[in-house]
């Protein structure tokens, strides 16, 4: 990350797009602490952070296909109820229909990781802040009381018909902004998120994009680098904010 870089960025940057699932709320600890009085009560003497793990990679999985195939959007909700059920009949547990529901409904109540409140609000001083998340629409309307900060906008991939990276979730979430903000260019969008698929889905569409590494990994070697990568939201806001 270079100074030059930087204030480029300050000087182009008009709104920070965020991912919400994994980059505003802590999804793994989130699930975690709902699934393990689940997984307790069930007797299953498994890892429950490595449950939530098979769940969220299997639920990735599924929903990549489903853009793959483009046989039509499936919602964000049924791909959770078909990924929780696989992953509970890979663990031998027994379930009910409505406790594959409930367990996905507890995405609608994450909360912020712990350095997002605060920066949100120090941002917001100099820049518009919208999210463009996989979750449906209702879903993302939900989480808004559980998350405590009101985004100028929220855009669901819903409206694309595809899940992220595909290209149309950026390509309409671009459209969309530009039709709620005027004066607001593709080169004034800084798309953010803590996953390498999305920064490289949004950098392959023409966004900037800056990778928040809270888990301490390489983002590798694709032809699609973010413009910044920064270790929490503490460092975002410290590169951004104006003097």
């Amino acid at each position: 990350m270079t100074a030059p870089l930087s204030e480029t960025l300050k000087g182009e940057i008009k709104i920070l797009t965020f991912d919400q699932y994994g980059t505003i709320v802590d999804m793994q600890k989130g699930l975690t602490e709902m699934v393990t009085p689940f997984l307790q009560e069930k007797r299953w003497g498994g890892n429950p952070n490595q449950f939530v793990t098979w769940w969220r990679r299997t639920h990735f999985e599924d929903s990549m296909i489903d853009s793959l195939i483009d046989r039509g959007h499936t919602t964000y909700r049924q791909i959770g109820h078909r990924a929780v059920s696989q992953v509970l009949s890979r663990a031998n547990i027994e379930y009910t229909q409505s406790e594959v529901e409930w367990l996905v409904s507890g995405i609608e109540k994450l909360k912020p990781f712990p350095d997002i409140l605060t920066n949100l609000k120090r941002l917001h001083q100099n820049y518009k802040l919208s999210i463009l998340s996989n979750g449906d629409r209702d879903m993302l309307e939900a989480a808004k009381g559980y998350i405590g900060f009101n985004f100028d906008l929220t855009i669901s991939v819903q409206e694309a018909g595809a899940f992220k990276p595909d290209q149309r979730t950026y390509s309409k979430a671009e459209e969309i902004i530009s039709s709620n903000f005027k004066g607001i260019e593709r080169s004034n969008i800084l798309f953010v998120a803590n996953h390498a698929f999305d920064c490289i889905g949004a950098k392959a569409w023409g966004f900037r994009t800056l990778f928040i590494d809270r888990r301490k990994r390489p983002f590798g070697k694709s032809p699609h680098q973010p413009d910044l990568i920064v270790k929490d939201f503490n460092e975002l806001a410290d590169f951004l904010a104006h003097a």
